[in-house]
C-alpha cells in the first residue's frame, strides 16, 4: 500500500471518528447555525447559537466573571459576535469517583467537560429569539452537592425536549464549587467576608442575568422557575432564604434535595484558617495550583469535622456548602421556620423512593436474604429492628428482602420536615410527590435510585435510556412528568390532564403524587415509618 493511500485511509478514519456522533438523533431536521438566524443581543454583546428540530440553543455565555474567592462581577462586554454553540469550562473538581463502576458509567453517561475558573456560564434552550412571546423560564441547577457536577453532566440535562413539550425557556448553568466557590476566608479580613459563600452569589448573578437577558430569548423574567436536584435540590432550599435571589425568581421545585440547614461561620472558618495554615498566607492562595489547595480543603473537612459533631453541630452536608454569615445567607434556610421572603413562592418537592439504593451499588446487596437483610439494618436500628421491618411490611406488603435496605430514609424525612415548615407559613401551597418508577435498565439494579427522575422531568427517557431503557413505559411517564413541571412553571400548579388530581400537601393529610407506570395520589401512607426512621437521624436529619 502506498504511503499515500495510507494517509487517506488514516485521515478517513479520524473523520469518521471525529463525526460518528454529535449528540443527535438519526433522522434530526436540518441544524440550522447561521449567524443571520440565530443573533440574539445580550447586555454584554452579541451572541449565535444553533437550531435543532425548532429549538433554539446558546451555550456557554458568560454570566458574570470573578477572581478567586471573591464575589462575582458583571461579565466583559465583548466586540462582534460570540459564537454560542459549545459548552463552557466546568468548575474545578476532584475526579469523579463514579467512573470506576462500568454500570454507573455506563448508565449515568457523564460528559465531565473541560475545567476551567472561568467557568460562570449559562445554557439556554428556547423555542424563539426576539418574538415578544412571554414564555416561562426554568432555571436548572445541577446537582453533586457543591463540589462536583455541571449544567451538561448528564443527557438528561439537555433542555430541547422541555422547551419544545413545553414552550418554555430552559436555562442550565455553571457556578464555582468546592474550595473555589465555598471556602470560608473571612477570618482574614473584610476582603474575604463574602468567600465562603461565593458559589452561591454565583448562582444569584445568574439569576440576575436572566432577569436581565430573557426577554431577548423569548422568556418572561415574571415568571421565573427554579429547579434542582440533589445538590440542586439543596441550592434551591437555600436560593428560598438568600435575600440577594428575592425577587429573582417565582417558583421552586426541589429533587431529592430538601436542606434544612446549611454550614456555620464557627465551622466553615475553621476549615478556612486550617487551609490557610498549610500555605502560610491567605495571599498564598490567590496563585496556589488548584488541586494544592483542593487538597488542604479536603484534608481541613476531615480535621474540623469531628469538633463539630462533638459540640452537637449536624448539618447534611459539612464542609463545602453555604455558610450562614448573618448577610448573604442571614439565617438557616429552613430551621427552625420556613424563611419569610419566600412564604409566597410555591414549592413542589419530593424524592425517589429508593435514592441511594444499597443493592444499585453494592452487588451483594441484590440478592440478599431476609437474614442478610436484617443483619444489616441492625447496624443501624439495633434491637428496633423488627419493628422496622414491620412498619415497612405493612406499608409495602410485596416487599422483596433487597427493599427493606434500599427504601429511602435519607431524603423522603428531609423532604417531609421541609414542606412541614413551609406549610405552616400559610402562604404559597406545597406539592409533594415520590417517584417510584423502577428501571429495567441493566438488569434492574437501577431501581428507583438517586438521579433516576432527572430524564422524566427533561422529557429525555429516550435520549437518557442508558438510565431509563428507553421503553414505552418510560416515555409515557416522562410525557406525563415533564407536564406537570411544566404545568408548575406556567401557573404554580403542577395539576395535569394525564395524571390524577394532585392536591397540595398539608402535614395532616399528607397528599402526595406517586410516580409510577399508574400515577395515583396518596395519603400519609408512610407517616408511621418515616416518623420512626426521624429517630435514627442521618447527617442530622
Amino acid at each position: 500500500m502506498t504511503l499515500k493511500r495510507l494517509t487517506i485511509l488514516i485521515t478517513s478514519a479520524l473523520l469518521a471518528a471525529a463525526c460518528g456522533s454529535n449528540g443527535r438523533t438519526s433522522g434530526s431536521s436540518e441544524l440550522d447555525s447561521s449567524v443571520e438566524s440565530t443573533l440574539v443581543q445580550t447586555d454584554k454583546g452579541q451572541v449565535a447559537g444553533y437550531i435543532d428540530n425548532g429549538i433554539y440553543t446558546y451555550k456557554g455565555i458568560p454570566y458574570a466573571k470573578a477572581e478567586r474567592f471573591m464575589p462575582p462581577q458583571p461579565a466583559d462586554a465583548w466586540e462582534g459576535v460570540r459564537s454560542s454553540r459549545a459548552y463552557g469550562p466546568t468548575a474545578p473538581q476532584g475526579k469523579r469517583t463514579g467512573w470506576a463502576s462500568d454500570e454507573l458509567g455506563f448508565s449515568f453517561a457523564w460528559n465531565d467537560g473541560f475545567p476551567g475558573e472561568d467557568c460562570l456560564r449559562v445554557n439556554i434552550w428556547t423555542p424563539g429569539i426576539n418574538d415578544g412571546e412571554k414564555r416561562p423560564v426554568m432555571v436548572w441547577l445541577h446537582g453533586g452537592g457543591y463540589s462536583s457536577g455541571s449544567g451538561q453532566e448528564l443527557p438528561s440535562y439537555d433542555g430541547a425536549s422541555l422547551a419544545r413539550k413545553g414552550d418554555v425557556v430552559v436555562i442550565s448553568l455553571n457556578h464555582r464549587l468546592n474550595v473555589l466557590g465555598f471556602l470560608d476566608l473571612s477570618s482574614f479580613g473584610e476582603e474575604y467576608a463574602e468567600s465562603g459563600n461565593a458559589g452561591l452569589l454565583d448562582i444569584v448573578a445568574a439569576l440576575e442575568w436572566v432577569n436581565g437577558n430573557v426577554e431577548a430569548f423569548g422568556g418572561d423574567a415574571s415568571n421565573v422557575t427554579i429547579f434542582g436536584q440533589s445538590g440542586g435540590g439543596g441550592k434551591v432550599s437555600t436560593l428560598l432564604a438568600t435575600p440577594g435571589a428575592e425577587g429573582l425568581f417565582h417558583k421552586a421545585v426541589i429533587q431529592s434535595g430538601s436542606m434544612l440547614r446549611t454550614m456555620e461561620r464557627k465551622w466553615s472558618s475553621k476549615i478556612g484558617e486550617a487551609v490557610v495554615a498549610e500555605f502560610g498566607s491567605v495571599e498564598a492562595l490567590r496563585t496556589a495550583p488548584y488541586e494544592q489547595i483542593l487538597a488542604a480543603g479536603e484534608k481541613a473537612i476531615i480535621k474540623i469535622r469531628p469538633q463539630a459533631e462533638a459540640e452537637g453541630f449536624a448539618s447534611f452536608i459539612f464542609g463545602w456548602a453555604p455558610t450562614v454569615d448573618g448577610d448573604v445567607l442571614p439565617c438557616q434556610p429552613f430551621d427552625p421556620q420556613a424563611p419569610e421572603q419566600s412564604k409566597d413562592i410555591p414549592v413542589m418537592l419530593g424524592s425517589t423512593i429508593h435514592e441511594f439504593s444499597m443493592s444499585t451499588y453494592v452487588p451483594q446487596f441484590r440478592t440478599i436474604s431476609k437474614e442478610g437483610a436484617v443483619q444489616y439494618l441492625q447496624t443501624k436500628f439495633g434491637d428496633r429492628t423488627q419493628e422496622y421491618i414491620d412498619l415497612v411490611e405493612k406499608i409495602y406488603p410485596d416487599c422483596k428482602p433487597v427493599d427493606l435496605i434500599d427504601i429511602d430514609g435519607i431524603f423522603r424525612p428531609s423532604t417531609i420536615a421541609l414542606a412541614d415548615v413551609k406549610v405552616a407559613q400559610q402562604g404559597a401551597p406545597v406539592y409533594m410527590y415520590l417517584f417510584a418508577w423502577e428501571s429495567p435498565a441493566l438488569d434492574g439494579i437501577l431501581r428507583s435510585t438517586h438521579c433516576m427522575e432527572i430524564p422524566f422531568v427533561f422529557n429525555n427517557a429516550d435520549l437518557h435510556a442508558s438510565m431509563t431503557g428507553g421503553g414505552k413505559e418510560a416515555v409515557e411517564l416522562a410525557d406525563k412528568m415533564s407536564q406537570a413541571w411544566i404545568n408548575f412553571a406556567r401557573t404554580g400548579n403542577p395539576n395535569a390532564e394525564k395524571l390524577p388530581q394532585w392536591p397540595d400537601y398539608t402535614p395532616e393529610d399528607g397528599a402526595m403524587m406517586i410516580f409510577n407506570n399508574q400515577c395515583e395520589v396518596r395519603y400519609n401512607h408512610d407517616k408511621e415509618l418515616m416518623e420512626f426512621i426521624r429517630q435514627f437521624p442521618t447527617r442530622g436529619f
